[in-house]
This record gives C-alpha cells, sequence and structure tokens, in this order.
C-alpha cells in the first residue's frame, strides 16, 4: 500500500496513494491526524455517549440518539452495503482503518497535541465499519426539519390552520446554502463556473475539510465531512465539478403513538385496530460527573418512539385532558437500510455530468438540489434524494398511527430543472424541490445573486467572492415600510426613522445604521412575541430539549418577521402600535456602535477553549447572500453562516478558489488551525493547488 501525503501553505493534505482502497486509508489517516478530537466528538454523538465525557448538557442530544436508533441504523445500512455493494463496503473499511491506525498513533501525533483529550481525560475509542455512516447520520438527522411538525401542531391547536403561513420560512434548527452555475455561454473563458457557500452552524473544528484526493482512477479536489469517505457535497474532479444545496424537502414522518404496557412489554394500536407487540430495551447514559440515565428504547411499526411512552411525556402530558403523548419518527434510512453511501465512489470516478447524475440517482439522504457542468458543456440541475410517497397530511403534521391511509407507498421521482440565461441560481426558496417540501426559504437570497449575475454579461472564477458577500438584505423593506408612514414622533425617534430610509440597507460589519435596523427590530420581534394573542404559544409542551429550538416562540417570530408585518390582519394586533413603540425604544437608547460590535462570530464546540477566542465581528444578515444569521430579538450573535465557500473553474481546476471559516487543523494552537479565518471574514478565497512542485511532502506510508 502505497500512500504519499502533502500538504499546500494552508495546511490542506493532498493525498496520493496507488488504488482508491489505500486511498480512503489515507484519508482516514490525515484526517485522524488533523482533527483527532472532532473525530472523537463526532462518534460519541453518533453512538449517544458524548454525555461520558461532555457532562449533563449533552444529555438531551445522547437521549434523543439512542431512541431514535441512531447507531442501529447506521449498522444496519452498512450490512447492507456489504451485501449491495462489496467494494464500496471495503473502501469504508479502508477509510476507518486508515481513522484507527491515525488514533492509535503515540507521541507527536495530532491527538496526542490536541489538549481537549488531556482536559477531559478522554482517550480515543475504536471505530467501527459502519462508523462513518453513524457520523453522516447525526449530521443530517435534523435537516429536514421534522421537529417543525410539533411547531405546527402547536399554532394549529391555539391559533388555527390558517395561522400556519404567516410562521412559515426557513427556521431556527435548519440548514441551508446558496449556490449557483454559470453555463460557458456566460462566462469569459466559455467553460462553466459553479460557486457557493453551504450555511451551517458554525463549528470549530469546521464542518468541511479541504482536501485533494488522487490515485490512477481519479483525482479531485473538494470539501469533505471529517469522519466521512470520499468528498460527496463540493468537488472538481478536473473534468465535471458538483455542488449542493438543501432541497427543504419533507422526507420524515412523526406519528402520535397509542401505546400501553403488557406483561409482556409494550404494544402499539396499528391502523387495522390491532395491538401489535413493539420493541423494547432499555439502555443506560453515562454522564460525566453525575448518575447515569436510563433511556427506554420502544420502536413501533412507524418508527422509533422519539416523545413519551405508554405514561406520556416525563413531565406529564401535553394537556391533562389527552391521552398519554408518544410520537415515532419515520425516516428513511430506518426503512430502507440505504443511507445512499453508494454514490460516493461514482462520484470520485465522475468524469462528465452524465456520471454525477448516475451517481446521484443512489443519493439518499439528506435529500439536496445538485448542480454540476463538465468541460464538454454538459449542465445538471435536478434534486436527489429519497422522499416518500405518502399522504399530503404526513408531510404537513404529526398524523395518528391508529389510522390508515398514512403509510409509506414508495418513494417520489425527484424533480430537474434547466437554466435561465444559462444561470442556474438555488438558495433554498422554492425551486425545483417545490413539490417535495413544505416551508422553503425567502426568496430573498435567490433573487438578490439572480440580480447579480445578471447585471453583467461575462464573468470569471474571480468576480465570484463579489456575490458570496453581498450584505444587502431586501427583507428589511417590511419593517422600513411600517416607519415610512409613522407620525407624531420624539424629535429623537424622527430622526431615527429618517436615518433608517436613508439607509442603503447593507449590513455592514462597520454601519451604525445596521446596527440601529437590527435594534429596532429586534424590539418590533420581542414586542410581537409578547402580544396576548401569541400567549398560548409562549410555553412550548415538555417535548425533549433537543426539539425546543423549533417550539420557541421568539425565534418563530424573529425570523418570520416579514410575514408577521405584511399579512392582511394579524389577530388584531396594532403592529403600527408595535413598530412605533419599538422605535422610541430605540431612540431613546440608540446602539453606541456598528453592526459587528453585536454581530459576531459565535461558533459552537464541544469543549470551550481555556482561553477563549475573541470573535470577531460580521456583515451579513439571515437574509443576505452573506448569510450571517444571529435569531431577531434574542442574540445579534451569529451561530449559522458559511461553513465554506467555493469557486469551481471548469476551464482551468488550478484557478478555482475555496476557504473554511478557521483553517485545515483541528488542533488549537496549530499553525493552520484558524489562518484561513481573516480571508474568511475579507471574502477572499484559497487557491487550489494541484501541482506537487507547489506542495510540501510529510511523509510516506
Amino acid at each position: 500500500m502505497a500512500i504519499e501525503i502533502y500538504r499546500d501553505a494552508w495546511g490542506i493534505p493532498h493525498l496520493r496513494a496507488d488504488s482508491a482502497a489505500s486511498l480512503a486509508h489515507a484519508q482516514g489517516l490525515v484526517t485522524a491526524r488533523d482533527r483527532a478530537w472532532q473525530l472523537e466528538v463526532e462518534r460519541h454523538r453518533a453512538q449517544g455517549t458524548s454525555a461520558s465525557f461532555l457532562g449533563e448538557s449533552a444529555l438531551a442530544w445522547d437521549r434523543f440518539a439512542r431512541r431514535a436508533r441512531l447507531d442501529d441504523t447506521a449498522r444496519r445500512c452498512f450490512e447492507d452495503l456489504e451485501r449491495r455493494d462489496p467494494e464500496t463496503a471495503d473502501w469504508v473499511r479502508a477509510y476507518v482503518d486508515g481513522v484507527n491506525a491515525g488514533l492509535a498513533e503515540g507521541d507527536g501525533s495530532a491527538r496526542a497535541a490536541a489538549p481537549e483529550f488531556a482536559r477531559t481525560g478522554l482517550a480515543p475509542g475504536r471505530w467501527h465499519p459502519w462508523t462513518p455512516l453513524g457520523v453522516w447520520l447525526a449530521t443530517h438527522i435534523l435537516f429536514a426539519g421534522f421537529p417543525a411538525k410539533l411547531w405546527r401542531e402547536q399554532v394549529v391547536t391555539h391559533l388555527g390552520a390558517d395561522a400556519v403561513g404567516l410562521f412559515a420560512t426557513d427556521g431556527p434548527g435548519t440548514s441551508g446554502s446558496n449556490g449557483w452555475l454559470v453555463s460557458g455561454e456566460r462566462t469569459v473563458t466559455g467553460q462553466a463556473v459553479i460557486a457557493g457557500d453551504p450555511h451551517r452552524w458554525i463549528e470549530d473544528p469546521g464542518v468541511y475539510q479541504q482536501i485533494h484526493l488522487s490515485c490512477p482512477e481519479f483525482d479531485v479536489v473538494g470539501l469533505a465531512v471529517p469522519g466521512v469517505p470520499g468528498i460527496a457535497h463540493f468537488a472538481h474532479t478536473g473534468t465535471v465539478a458538483w455542488a449542493i444545496t438543501n432541497a427543504m424537502a419533507d422526507y420524515q414522518d412523526l406519528y402520535r403513538e397509542r401505546l400501553r404496557r403488557t406483561g409482556a412489554g409494550v404494544e402499539a394500536l396499528d391502523p387495522d385496530g390491532v395491538w401489535r407487540r413493539a420493541a423494547r430495551h432499555t439502555e443506560v447514559v453515562e454522564v460525566a460527573g453525575e448518575e447515569p440515565v436510563e433511556v427506554e428504547v420502544i420502536e413501533t411499526g412507524r418508527g422509533p418512539v422519539v416523545i413519551g411512552g405508554p405514561e406520556g411525556l416525563a413531565g406529564g402530558t401535553a394537556d391533562p385532558g389527552l391521552p398519554p403523548v408518544a410520537v415515532s419518527l419515520r425516516y428513511p434510512p430506518r426503512v430502507t437500510g440505504d443511507l445512499g453511501f453508494g454514490a460516493l465512489l461514482p462520484l470520485l470516478r465522475a468524469r462528465r455530468v452524465a456520471d454525477v447524475d448516475r451517481a446521484f440517482d443512489r443519493w439518499a439522504e439528506p435529500v439536496n438540489v445538485v448542480q454540476a457542468a463538465d468541460t464538454e458543456g454538459g449542465v445538471l440541475h435536478r434534486v436527489a434524494g429519497y422522499v416518500p410517497l405518502r399522504a399530503e397530511a404526513n408531510r404537513l403534521r404529526v398524523v395518528p398511527a391508529w389510522e390508515p391511509g398514512h403509510e409509506w407507498r414508495g418513494r417520489q421521482e425527484t424533480p430537474r430543472a434547466g437554466l435561465t440565461d444559462g444561470v442556474a441560481v438555488m438558495a433554498n426558496q422554492r425551486g425545483p424541490a417545490a413539490p417535495l417540501g413544505v416551508e422553503f426559504a425567502p426568496p430573498h437570497r435567490h433573487d438578490r445573486i439572480a440580480a447579480l449575475l445578471a447585471d453583467r454579461e461575462r464573468w470569471s472564477a474571480a468576480d465570484m467572492p463579489a456575490i458570496h458577500t453581498d450584505t444587502h438584505l431586501a427583507s428589511a423593506a417590511a419593517l422600513l415600510d411600517h416607519l415610512r408612514p409613522l407620525a407624531d414622533l420624539t424629535p429623537g425617534a424622527a430622526a431615527l426613522r429618517d436615518r433608517l430610509l436613508a439607509w442603503d440597507r447593507r449590513m455592514d460589519a462597520g454601519s451604525a445604521d445596521a446596527a440601529r435596523y437590527a435594534a429596532v427590530r429586534s424590539a418590533v420581534v420581542r414586542r410581537l412575541a409578547a402580544e396576548p394573542a401569541f400567549a398560548a404559544l409562549a410555553t412550548p409542551p415538555a417535548y425533549p430539549d433537543v426539539f425546543q429550538p423549533w417550539l420557541a416562540l421568539l425565534p418563530r417570530v424573529g425570523f418570520a418577521l416579514e410575514h408577521l408585518l405584511t399579512a392582511p390582519e394579524l389577530y388584531g394586533i396594532d403592529r403600527p402600535a408595535a413598530v412605533r413603540a419599538a422605535l422610541e425604544e430605540v431612540a431613546g437608547r440608540p446602539p453606541s456602535g456598528v453592526w459587528g460590535d453585536t454581530h459576531r462570530l459565535a461558533p459552537w464546540r464541544a469543549l470551550d477553549p481555556e482561553t477563549p477566542y475573541a470573535e470577531p465581528g460580521l456583515s451579513g444578515d439571515h437574509d443576505c447572500v452573506l448569510c450571517t444569521s444571529g435569531v431577531p430579538g434574542l442574540t445579534d450573535l451569529a451561530a449559522r453562516g458559511p461553513a465554506a465557500r467555493y469557486v469551481w473553474d471548469l476551464a482551468r481546476r488550478e484557478d478555482s478558489r475555496w476557504v473554511v471559516p478557521f483553517g485545515a487543523s483541528g488542533v488549537p494552537g496549530s499553525a493552520h488551525h484558524r489562518d484561513q479565518l481573516p480571508l474568511w471574514l475579507g471574502g477572499d478565497l484559497v487557491p487550489v493547488v494541484t501541482d506537487r512542485a507547489q506542495l510540501t511532502k510529510e511523509t510516506d506510508v
């Protein structure tokens, strides 16, 4: 097994091997060296064992992971992969062998250098062949936002079905992306350019890993997911490139279950009126510094029970007058035994758009919109993933498990779309995936990118960062329109109103006007959320903590503010009065600085650093192309944003560019831990290097 590891000036690994399997081993090895702590955290999250070293704060996730059967589903999917696609199964094993070899390295390794291991007293555990599938599943299980169905239940119960649309938007806990494809007819080179940025929780270490994989079969650069072999989402093979955005499809269902205990265990009422035995066992979750917690795991014919049980919720029923609450989750990999890993090797081997298309026919989870282009002029714009055929009610709300008509009836065909004037833009809006989803992102990011691309006849790869970093906030219009007619204001409020109406609507970090707009917006959100009409939504049911981000009223109002301000009527709420009061409030105590003073980067870390970083202020906002999201009304801190940026140039791969928020290394103190942060902040990109003469050889294995 001949393996060569090189690094470029940014510490990005470039790997060469004599076969695809050897290359997978090398990818696992170098990922363990660069991201040992991250891999350990992800392994534990997939298994539901992270509280064993992170403590009580991780318990809610571990409970969910156990009850949702994530690790068992990953194991089942790997066993199915072994039967259907032994080559891919062996390739995944080779990656796992590389991870285990890297984690086992002794003094001087990245594992030994990572301070988190010493702080927690943790030693890396051994990966199973199915662990990469578990990492993938744990990363994406909440991508379709199935807890939004719990929120809709609350809204319908307390406000009626017509109110659901008022709160429909890209809400808390979901993830999106920008992506655009410019065909050769619209570029200076005559070859296509693909660019974009995935919006996720900003994590340190980052959720994407820049990497270059080369063997006799293929030579690919792209953004890998640490812990998963290959390059699934964003890659360039030299002759074809592809990228994805979240399709915002709905492909997971929640069922309200009727459960009862018997002498033999637990039974669930099925649609045919028969009580049938549910699978049941208990598991123990270890919690650092606390007593272990026992978790009852129940699975009905629909799926694992993720809320409640035969006796209802731990804190009582949602309503004392209703039967006990139990809700099961039905999600495709648990049903089909397929996570779509069969697409990963064909993607690496792709040479043309047709190859990418065939590979994505095997895609399962999550459901994405794919854009691809090749050097022969081929382009692709399609949805990929598993969306079940079932009743419309399943997509909207929690459905009764004991009533017929809610079963799955196969898999839906995924739509395809063309280009308009040589361009395709996706930003999680109601696009080609519209028949597959319920709630989508507002159209502002899509419309802004399309408008910017229309302003110029020809584009180059070098032009794309200006689009990545655009900060125009079109959604500000709804609030500004409410400011315009206000009269009889105090002098300070009148001056603030006039200043905001003259504002250029750019959420730049250095803008004092952007800070003032955000302060007024937050004040309006808080006032609307406090209205008596919404009082019944202010206290969510006692569902598990992992679902609470979808159920909290204040973020829901914050992200749906545009709808709430423009609806013909809002339950008798005096919106002009609320806006007036918010304006007067901010005028009385205006922000003293600029937007970047409060809109600062707030990355997620499994363990807070011993010496906190002074995180920078950010430009952008939720509905800007530069999508850096706080929670209006709650915090300006940005926990979500571009988890990477990329520009794939089909004319010459070496003219492609990429960047991540921090760096190639996950080890604090490393030269490449945070060296890309200044570029990421400024909208600059790192060159994609494939010339071996520009690389430094690290080692042979």
